[in-house]
C-alpha cells in the first residue's frame, strides 16, 4: 500500500513538475502555441485546397465552354445552365492549331498539332511560356493587339449542325483595351468571314466606358458583320458610336476609344495572317 501511495505521489510531482515547466503566457509557451496553430492550419489549408483542386479545375472548363456557347450563339441565358454544357458540347470539336512561328522547322501554320493534350493545354498559360510561345514585338511583326508574346498553337472550336455539317468556327481572342488586356471568344459562320457572335469574359475595363464591351446589345450589333475581305485579310471596322452603315462596321463604345480600337485590333489581329488567318483559309478552301 506504501508503494501504490509512493508511486501516486511520484506521478502528482511528475505531472506538477510539467505543468510549472510549460508556462502558455512565457515567450517559449506562447511561440509553441502559435507553431502548433500555424501547423494546424496549414494543413487544413492544404488539405482544402486539394480537396478543392477538382471542383476549381471542372468550374473553370465550364467558363470557358459556356463562353464558347455564347459567342455561338448556343447559350440562352435565361434557360441555360451549366448543367446542360456537357450535351451542348456533343456537337463541337475541339482543335488545336498551329500558329505561325518562327523557326525553320516551325509547322505548317493552319495546320492541325496532334500532340497537344486537348484536355490539359492552358491557351494563357502557353502564352506566358517562353517554350511554347514567340516574342512579337518587334520590327518583324506588327502587335497590334498590344499582346508582345504569342503561343504557338491555340484552340479553335468547331461547331457542326446535327447531319455533322460545319456551321460555325469558334476561336479565343484577346489583346489590350485602356487599362487592361480583354481575354474573349468570337465566332464565324462557316464562310469564316460572317461573325456569329462574340463575347468577352475577362478584363478591367471601365465599368460604364469600356467595360460595356459586356453588354448585350452591343455585341448583338456585330452578328451578321462580315469583317473578313474576299480574299481572307480582316477588313473590321469599329467606328464612332453612330456611325457605322457598312457591313464591315460596329460602333464603337460611347466615351471609351481607346477600348474600342483596343477591340477592333485584336479581333484584326487574331484572325489575320498572324495568328488563325492560315487555318481560316483552309476551312474556307475545303
Amino acid at each position: 500500500m506504501d508503494s501504490e501511495n509512493e508511486l501516486n505521489d511520484n506521478l502528482n510531482d511528475a505531472a506538477e513538475e510539467t505543468h510549472e515547466s510549460f508556462n502558455p503566457n512565457s515567450f517559449i509557451g506562447t511561440l509553441s502555441v502559435a507553431v502548433v496553430l500555424c501547423l494546424v492550419c496549414s494543413l487544413v489549408v492544404s488539405v482544402a485546397a486539394v480537396a478543392l483542386r477538382p471542383i476549381q479545375q471542372r468550374n473553370q472548363e465550364n467558363k470557358m465552354k459556356r463562353n464558347v456557347l455564347i459567342a455561338a450563339g448556343l447559350w440562352d441565358p435565361e434557360t441555360s445552365t451549366d448543367q446542360d454544357i456537357p450535351e451542348m458540347f456533343k456537337s463541337i470539336e475541339t482543335v488545336a492549331v498551329n500558329l505561325p512561328g518562327r523557326a525553320e522547322d516551325a509547322p505548317i501554320p493552319g495546320t492541325l498539332n496532334e500532340e497537344v493534350d486537348l484536355n490539359t493545354y492552358n491557351q494563357v498559360k502557353a502564352a506566358k511560356d517562353p517554350h511554347q510561345s514567340i516574342f512579337i514585338a518587334d520590327e518583324d511583326v506588327d502587335d497590334i493587339a498590344g499582346i508582345k508574346r504569342r503561343e504557338t498553337v491555340g484552340l479553335a472550336y468547331l461547331v457542326n449542325d446535327s447531319s455533322g455539317k460545319l456551321e460555325t468556327v469558334v476561336v479565343p481572342i484577346y489583346g489590350k483595351g485602356l487599362w487592361s488586356t480583354l481575354y474573349g471568344y468570337i465566332a464565324l459562320e462557316a464562310d469564316c468571314r460572317t461573325v456569329r457572335g462574340i463575347t468577352f469574359y475577362q478584363h478591367g475595363e471601365t465599368p460604364g466606358l469600356g467595360g460595356e464591351v459586356d453588354n448585350p446589345k452591343w455585341k448583338a450589333q456585330w452578328v451578321g458583320k462580315e469583317i473578313i475581305s474576299a480574299d481572307g485579310v480582316p477588313d473590321l471596322k469599329v467606328t464612332k458610336p453612330g456611325n457605322a452603315t457598312a457591313d464591315n462596321q460596329v460602333d464603337g463604345l460611347s466615351g471609351a476609344t481607346i477600348t474600342s480600337s483596343g477591340v477592333e485590333r485584336t479581333v484584326r489581329y487574331w484572325l489575320g495572317e498572324d495568328a488563325y488567318g492560315p487555318f481560316l483559309d483552309r476551312i474556307r478552301e475545303q
